[in-house]
């Protein structure tokens, strides 16, 4: 797949004529969307609400194609392509994870099938996307490994336990949010992160001017993701060999800065019981 125009402002009249021009076929599905976009955002106030309610309209016509796959080919291709990236670079059986936005587990069911029953934990903002991922783990005959998958209101994690996952996960989250919700998921992950852990998490990356389309896809700077991981505390790590990949988004590696090794199971933490494990770094 080839990489995205890095320079293009998309949100600009000029960019969209020239699509227009360029896309005749696609011109009734962009109305389409533009006019949903208006009618949702009359009705929900906070994005959060909002994008559920698209992945809820999306999902009812195809949840593969809600999570961004135009075919069940593509679907397995993506899904592989994160879990041969992750399993390359530092996932081992007995880590846990947490997967945000796990939509119908189109990476999820190859890491479930990987790690050790019941690390894994999939979260996703649409209990719609959430229904159609109980069907995979039934078509993947995976529910013997006890994956955890629960509908979340926001991203502060307040119901998870502190220094909990090892691997933490975000495949196009932060291409689909406004920079709140990525400065909000930022700035709560560290809790649940172990000081060895990492977050992973990919995005629609501009060299120009940062802009968003139908409040449904956003384009960031590299610079600017970086700079909200180190104001959380985490030092980022972009993943140069992921640009290669067939996929069409970028990927940053966040870790807790000064990161203390892991302690032994039932071991005092030198730190304090009060202490946060894993503040954001990269």
């Amino acid at each position: 797949m080839p990489r995205k125009n890095l320079t293009a402002n998309r949100r600009t009249l000029a960019h969209r004529v020239r699509y227009a021009v360029r896309h005749p076929d696609r011109v009734p599905r962009f109305l389409a969307r533009a006019g949903r976009d208006t009618w949702l955002r009359l009705r929900h106030r906070s994005h959060v609400d909002y994008y559920r309610a698209v992945m809820r309209h999306d999902t009812a016509a195809s949840p593969e194609a809600a999570v961004g796959s135009k075919s069940h080919d593509r679907w397995l291709a993506l899904g592989a392509l994160q879990f041969d990236y992750l399993t390359g670079h530092g996932l081992r059986p007995e880590d846990r994870m947490l997967e945000i936005g796990c939509g119908n587990l189109r990476g999820g069911w190859r890491f479930i099938e990987y790690l050790e029953t019941g690390h894994y934990y999939g979260l996703d903002i649409s209990p719609d996307i959430l229904f159609a991922a109980q069907q995979t783990l039934v078509d993947r005959r995976l529910q013997e490994k006890l994956p955890r998958l629960t509908p979340v209101r926001d991203l502060t994690f307040a119901f998870l336990p502190e220094a909990h996952f090892r691997v933490v996960h975000a495949h196009s989250v932060f291409s689909h949010s406004p920079i709140e919700v990525i400065d909000e998921c930022l700035a709560h992950v560290g809790r649940v992160l172990r000081p060895d852990g990492w977050f992973d998490f990919t995005f629609d990356r501009t060299e120009k001017e940062e802009h968003h389309v139908l409040r449904e896809d956003f384009y960031y700077r590299t610079e600017t993701l970086t700079a909200l991981a180190e104001k959380h505390g985490f030092t980022a790590e972009f993943m140069e060999d992921w640009e290669a990949l067939p996929h069409g988004q970028s990927k940053l590696r966040v870790r807790p800065r000064a990161a203390r090794p892991a302690a032994a199971p039932g071991a005092v933490d030198p730190a304090g019981p009060g202490a946060v494990a894993g503040a954001p770094a990269s």
